[in-house]
Order: structure tokens, then sequence, then C-alpha cells
């Protein structure tokens, strides 16, 4: 089967690897109908990586397909079964595994980075990080669970009134699912703040009521004309704009941090951060919140297809993640075979 395969740092390579066996009994084999390319796997292969994977991995973490294959002691799904792929692995037996945090097992891993993933045509997982989604609902949409139940947690987390003013801090695939999740959830203007007017047109196909573009206006001018006294939620998309958020909050307000960046080192007083009462949180990965996606997904509460700008077969992968570098896209899916 075809495989686009981390080689080393800067190289993805498309090669022919036999197809994976179950390796439990508590596994299941998967034939991919559709994957994705994420942020995360453009920092993978950039040079120097912005963040770690396994060489000769099979890259891919946010794909779905349909069960061909179980283990004997699996019973959560059969064969003909369509899933979604939650690329997390948990040992179930640390602290935060045993009270309700599987986010931050000490002994996770994460499928499609450190083990094997769905960029290919077939796949083996554990039986448990899988989800049985309806068939009804499209490819192009169903893969992009993964993501979703990322912003699931981190909404949950701020818990947006209705009524509440929003700005996110930018506006590819992580901040567009944010605009639409707190848009549904009541929230009354969300300002998008970005670089790229690409970008910032989707916002508002998103629901954005707001764009800003920092090369343009001033950011702190146009929030304050539209909030007031800032926003009652600030959510950072990019991982290194804490001390931004921290001029657009208003006091009493929440900041959420959502991006990552490792050598992010931002300028705040904690003085500030007391003396206003920000609450300040940060949000990683998902936590139990595929069942609440899966229902998102197929209730189609969301205008989730608005998002998908490009589609390529796996063969031609290597253009897919070049438009991503070159911030020309917003998701692209990827198919094992040409469509």
């Amino acid at each position: 089967m075809l495989a686009g395969v981390f080689k080393e740092i800067g190289s993805l390579v498309l090669e022919e690897r036999e197809e994976p066996m179950l390796q439990t009994d508590l596994d299941v084999k998967i034939k991919v109908e559709a994957a994705s390319i994420c942020g995360t796997d453009v920092h993978i292969l950039a040079d120097s990586p912005g963040h770690p994977a396994t060489a000769g991995v099979v890259q891919g973490h946010e794909y779905i397909g349909e069960i061909v294959e179980i283990g004997e002691s699996v019973k959560n799904v059969v064969v003909g079964d369509r899933v979604v792929v939650d690329p997390t692995t948990v040992c179930g037996f640390c602290h935060y595994c045993q009270t309700g945090q599987q986010n931050m097992c000490e002994n996770s891993s994460s499928i499609g980075i450190f083990v094997d993933g769905g960029w290919a045509t077939y796949s083996v997982v554990p039986a448990r990080n899988v989800h049985k989604i309806s068939k009804k609902v499209p490819a192009e949409i169903a893969v992009l669970a993964e993501p979703l139940s990322c912003v699931i947690n981190g909404s949950e987390k701020v818990n947006v009134q209705p009524g509440d003013s929003v700005v996110i801090i930018g506006a590819g695939p992580m901040g567009q699912l944010f605009t639409q999740v707190l848009k549904a959830s009541g929230a009354g203007k969300i300002v998008c703040i970005d670089y790229s007017d690409y970008r910032l047109d989707y916002s508002l196909k998103s629901g954005a009521t707001h764009t800003v573009n920092p090369k343009k206006q001033d950011v702190f001018q146009v929030v304050i004309e539209e909030t007031g006294i800032g926003a009652d939620v600030v959510i950072d998309c990019v991982g290194s704009l804490f001390d931004q958020a921290m001029t657009l909050v208003r006091k009493g307000g929440q900041i959420l941090l959502v991006g990552m960046n490792e050598h992010a080192q931002p300028l705040i007083k904690q003085y500030d951060i007391t003396r206003n009462e920000i609450t300040v949180q940060g949000t990683f990965i998902q936590n139990n919140d595929f069942p609440k996606v899966i229902k998102i997904l197929e209730a189609n509460l969301l205008n989730l297809k608005e998002l998908v700008t490009h589609k390529v077969a796996l063969n031609n992968i290597h253009e897919g993640i070049e438009t991503m570098k070159k911030g020309e896209a917003i998701k692209i899916i990827v198919y094992p075979e040409e469509k």
C-alpha cells in the first residue's frame, strides 16, 4: 500500500508499505476513507522541526475509515462500521487517567506522529481509539472530528454566555472552528485577528462579526471600538501572543491559550493578572470529547464544509503540504486513492 512517511527532518516520502496487521486482540484494522493535513503535520516537516515525530512513522492523525478487521476481544465496533480515530493513546493507569484527565496522561503517545497513522490505505489502531460515526456525514466533514474535539474542550473551559464578546487571535483552522463553535454558543461580537486577508475572509463565513489585519488596522483600537471595555473572552490560537491577549481582554475577563510555541516568552506582569482579575487557562487537545463532537457532526450544527478548501489524493500530498505552508488553504483533505 502507498503511505506518506516522515523520513527525516524536512522530508516526507511516499513509499510502498506492507498492509499493517493486528498486534493485539484489542486492535482494529481500518481502511482509510479520508485524512487531512494539520498544522502539526506541517510543523513536523519543517526544517528545523516545530514538533517532534518518530522517523519512519506514517503521518496523519486526523482520519476516518471503515473497520475491515477486529481483534478477538473487541466489543465496541464490528466489521463494516465507519469510524473516526482519536489519535491520542493513553495508559489508563496513571494519576491523570484515573482522575478523568486523560489528555494529561504521563504515558501517552500520538497516532500519526509517534506511531503509524492515516496517510495510507490501511491503519491499525487500538479499538478504544475509534468512535462510530454515521455514513451520512460527508467524509470531508467527518475527518474534522479530531480538531473539533480540541475546540470543544477549550470552549467548555471559557463557557461563553449569550451576547459575550470574543476576540480570536489567529484565523487558521483552529481559529475558524472556535469562531463557528462560539457563534453557535451565542457569542455576540466575534473579532478575528490575522495577517492573512485570505483567512479573514473565511472568518466572516465562519461567523465573525469583525476582522482585523494588524498590517492595516490598530488591533487594540478596533477591539475597544467594538466592545467598549475589552473582550469578555480572548483566545490565542497562535501560541505566542499571550501579551497581546492581555491588552485586549476586559477586567474580569478570560484568556484561553490554545496554540503552542515552545520558544515563546511573552512579557507578562503577574500584577496585571491579579489586579484585573483575569482568568487565564491553557487547553490541550481533547478530553473524552469525541462523543459530543460526533453528535455535533451528525446533527450538522456547524458550517464546516466552508473550511474544506482543497482535496488531494495521497500521491499528490506534497502539493497539499506546500499549499498549507504558503497559507493558501484552511483544511486540505487527503484521499488514499484518486477521487
